[in-house]
């Protein structure tokens, strides 16, 4: 068989390839698919990069926010603790002196530590539950500690035994109180 090609590895001019209409299409078509895969491969590859970096930043976050979480549960009371250093200080002189001062410096010496603990139990939002005689009890915020027949209506407040605590609305001790009773 005859090699097509001349010694300058062409063809001559004798050799005519004959390309056919629908095969110019489909290599045409070949070539464009081909470079769309190509385009859309990269694509992919791009969003998988972004993909992994945005799930690398979601997990510093997390990492960094359960971090934060615990550092704010270890000094979440650091304010209050400083506020009740001073409550400790004012004790301990009260102590340290209770066998040089009369019962009157006494006496100030304590009111002076309650107003220095009431000042802390405001700043950290502990607020005082001391309902008023003849109040309704209130189930939610106060506990009965002995129902005692009276004239005043029936479940009313009529003596606090121990005031209550909350914290921002959250009931840290029910108030314990003395509720009437119908006379029999």
């Amino acid at each position: 068989m005859p090699d097509p090609l001349n010694e300058h590895g062409t063809a001559g001019p004798d050799d005519k390839t004959t390309v056919l209409p629908e095969t110019a299409v489909a290599l045409v078509e070949m070539e464009r698919l081909q470079q769309a895969l190509a385009a859309s491969e990269e694509r992919a590859k791009n969003h998988w990069d972004q993909y992994l970096r945005v799930l690398a930043d979601v997990e510093n976050v997390r990492k960094r926010a359960a971090k934060d979480l615990e550092s704010t549960r270890q000094f979440a009371v650091e304010k209050f603790a400083q506020d009740l250093v001073g409550v400790m200080d004012s004790l301990e002189l009260g102590i340290a002196n209770a066998g040089k001062s009369d019962a009157a410096a006494l006496i100030e010496g304590k009111q002076a530590t309650q107003r220095l603990l009431a000042k802390a139990f405001e700043k950290a939002q502990i607020e005082e539950i001391n309902p008023a005689e003849g109040a309704p009890f209130n189930p939610e915020m106060h506990e009965a500690m002995l129902a005692q027949p009276s004239d005043t209506p029936p479940n009313s407040v009529l003596a606090v035994v121990q005031k209550g605590y909350q914290l921002n609305g959250r009931l840290l001790r029910p108030a314990r109180v003395v509720v009437s009773a119908p006379k029999a």
